[in-house]
């Protein structure tokens, strides 16, 4: 019989998790190696990447850190030259940082759409061409990039930053079927509301926390370790026949038509 709980277990994998200093990026280094996984935590903020890597190895994981500028394709190339150095071979590599700027369309200046371009659809394409490079070189490894809820619901303001998470998905897609012949697989996450430190002004405003957890159907926001459990699955050989796939993991909040209203009315 298959062992399932051998199918989740990490131990003996190597990853590298970029965006690992917060949220998303920071709780998935952890779940990865709480699983057994030797992780390069690697961030724009070396302080913050150095700090996620102590927390790993205070529960006794095993983990280092990097720097790195996701947006820029140089930088991510000199990660994953540093993980070829320090990693017999790479079974799992995650990108998380992604970057909004909250503005209409005719609001929207040069800059501002080049910077969100190039973080989060160019950044994406960085990381794949880096780390895909040397998963199809030794012939396994799994990808997993961060897409958003953002990409398939929308609101005023957010036309730019969901159009490049739904450029991911895609790109997810089309990765996904160029190297699947080399036991490569790729898969990203979409999270909808994330309780981290970035969020945290959010709970000063309890109209708009309370709005956006009411989005959801369990009327609150998620956990980023909620989310990294997710990255968890995909890395894992659980998850050996995943590819080209976006997993939602949002709550619910793309299953029901906006807020799910009249609940406590029902219930009585």
């Amino acid at each position: 019989m298959t062992d399932y709980r051998k199918l989740f277990d990490l131990t003996g994998k190597t990853a590298v998790v970029l965006g690992a200093a917060s949220g998303i990026g920071k709780s998935s280094a952890e779940a990865l190696a709480a699983l057994g996984a030797s992780v390069l935590c690697a961030d724009w903020s070396l302080d913050g990447a150095q700090e996620t890597v102590s927390a790993i190895r205070a529960s006794g994981g095993s983990a280092d850190a990097a720097s790195c500028d996701a947006a820029s394709a140089a930088d991510v190339a000199s990660l994953a030259k540093i993980a070829r150095q320090i990693f017999p071979r790479l079974d799992i590599a995650v990108t998380t940082p992604g970057l909004n700027i909250r503005k209409t369309i005719l609001d929207y200046t040069e800059e501002d759409l080049d910077r969100v371009i190039n973080l989060n659809i160019k950044g994406t394409v960085w990381f794949f061409q880096a780390f895909g490079r040397i998963m199809v070189e030794q012939k396994v490894g799994s990808l997993i990039a961060c897409s958003s809820v953002r990409a398939v619901t929308i609101e005023p303001g957010l036309a730019v930053y969901g159009s490049t998470k739904a450029a991911i998905g895609l790109l997810v897609q089309g990765f996904a079927s160029e190297v699947g012949r080399h036991g490569v697989r790729v898969n990203a996450i979409a999270p909808s509301i994330v309780e981290t430190a970035l969020t945290a002004p959010f709970k000063q405003r309890p109209d708009i926390y309370n709005l956006y957890a009411g989005h959801t159907v369990f009327n609150r926001w998620s956990s980023a370790d909620e989310v990294a459990t997710a990255v968890a699955y995909l890395a894992s050989d659980a998850a050996s026949y995943v590819s080209g796939s976006t997993l939602f993991v949002d709550g619910g909040w793309t299953a029901v038509d906006g807020p799910p209203t009249g609940l406590t009315q029902l219930a009585k």
